[in-house]
């Protein structure tokens, strides 16, 4: 690339080729208009050596910017609250959006006046024991609705936790009926807490869903049907998923006992290495 000396040689000669030009017709044009000429030629002159400089000054500057360290912090991740900044109203409007095949057949919730107060156990029943849960509208009322309404419906009986994870995350995933992942009930609802309380500049950034927590799995914002998964341990995550309860003492034993047993085949994702059958799932309040 050019330096500055070569720069401003090219414009001197530029100059000067222009002068000896315009010196041959200077006898058939008025004296203005050579005046003209060479006040226009000689701004052109230092426009050029302005640009020269200040070309090099940027360069240097790029140079340097481009060989600085990066400043920039990933966040670091904090655990969620469990608790809302500012509550619901007492009763809210949810909307289930038809979508896709169902698994099983089950009427979508009824979405008018949903309480926000109070929290609902529900169990999962298993031969390693019970999945007891309590689901907290306060959260997520939309969610905690939807779920125990699947439940009422029986949904989950007979039904497997097809996909555990052991490495980076910690979680056991449920609530398809086919098994295989790709499964759900018909419709869709939206993101609750604690999507709906983050910034969409934030919702990339890390945050800790803690042990015992349960969550909706999703396939994108607002995707929200049937499969939740359990976090049986701290989970590290982007704020996308739905926190609408916990595992209860006795339900966080049973997953324990599971999660000891880790994943098929010693894989960090996959099948738990036993299977996770529910052969019942009840509202208990």
């Amino acid at each position: 690339m050019p330096n500055n000396k070569q720069r401003l040689d090219d414009a001197l000669n530029q100059l000067d080729r222009e002068l000896k030009s315009r010196d041959r017709k200077q006898k058939t044009r008025p004296l203005g208009v050579v005046v003209a000429a060479a006040v226009v030629i000689i701004a052109l002159v230092g426009g050029i050596w302005f640009l020269a400089t200040r070309d090099s000054e940027e360069e240097t500057q790029a140079q340097e910017t481009s060989t600085a360290p990066s400043t920039t912090e990933v966040p670091e991740a904090k655990p969620l609250a469990g608790k809302r900044t500012t509550p619901l109203e007492d009763n809210v409007k949810c909307e289930y959006t038809e979508t896709g095949d169902a698994s099983r057949d089950v009427p979508p919730p009824k979405g008018t006046d949903v309480s926000t107060k109070g929290t609902v156990k529900v169990n999962f029943a298993t031969k390693q024991g019970d999945i007891e849960m309590e689901l907290d509208r306060s959260l997520a009322p939309c969610t905690v609705n939807a779920i125990t309404d699947i439940i009422s419906a029986k949904y989950y009986d007979d039904t497997v936790c097809h996909r555990m994870t052991d490495g980076g995350i910690f979680v056991l995933q449920c609530g398809d009926p086919t098994g295989k992942g790709n499964g759900g009930p018909g419709f869709q609802f939206a993101n609750e807490y604690p999507t709906d309380e983050t910034d969409e500049a934030d919702l990339q950034n890390p945050a800790i869903y803690p042990k015992g927590s349960i969550a909706m799995a999703n396939a994108g914002a607002d995707t929200n049907g049937s499969q939740f998964f359990i976090n049986y341990k701290d989970s590290e995550l982007p704020p996308n998923y739905t926190y609408f309860g916990n595992l209860t003492e006795k339900g966080q034993k049973t997953v324990d006992a599971i999660a000891a047993k880790g994943v098929k085949d010693g894989q960090p994702d996959g099948e738990p290495a036993e299977e996770v059958r529910i052969s019942k799932a009840t509202v208990k309040n």
